[in-house]
């Protein structure tokens, strides 16, 4: 049924459920494609110097994060392909969805209740744009 899934993850804690929904969903030969987004905004008020330390931290930590769950994932007997973009994240995670043909997403969500009234979820922008389904996993 799923091809392909996209899991993207920011590193944080709680990613567990995620995987567990992720691997009841997928077949023994779909490929899963996990994904880290360095957030551009990030860098707002930085100067130079600064935003290129802050950036090589962010890869370090995405690296880190795209690697911890592309280990669990093929320790449960499945295929990925792991990537690191830089921009903003719901932004990034649909179109690398589309670009790579996705059929379905999986990820956390959570945030205290300014994230979500104030700025938004992530995950709640990648469910109204997406053209694909969007499976979440509540993480709080």
């Amino acid at each position: 049924m799923y091809d392909d899934i996209l899991v993207p993850t920011d590193g944080g804690e709680g990613f567990d459920a995620v995987l567990d929904r992720t691997t009841d969903i997928a077949p023994d030969d779909a490929t899963v494609h996990v994904l880290f987004v360095v957030d551009d905004r990030a860098f707002l008020t930085l100067d130079d110097e600064m935003k290129a330390d802050v950036l090589e931290d962010l890869q370090s930590k995405g690296a880190d994060a795209v690697g911890t769950v592309a280990d669990e994932l093929e320790a449960a007997g499945l295929d990925t392909v792991t990537a690191i973009r830089r921009g903003t994240p719901a932004e990034e995670i649909v179109a690398y969805a589309d670009a790579e043909g996705v059929d379905v997403v999986t990820m956390g969500t959570q945030g205290d209740d300014y994230t979500q009234n104030i700025l938004g979820s992530t995950a709640e922008k990648v469910v109204a744009d997406a053209s694909m389904p969007v499976l979440t996993v509540d993480l709080s």
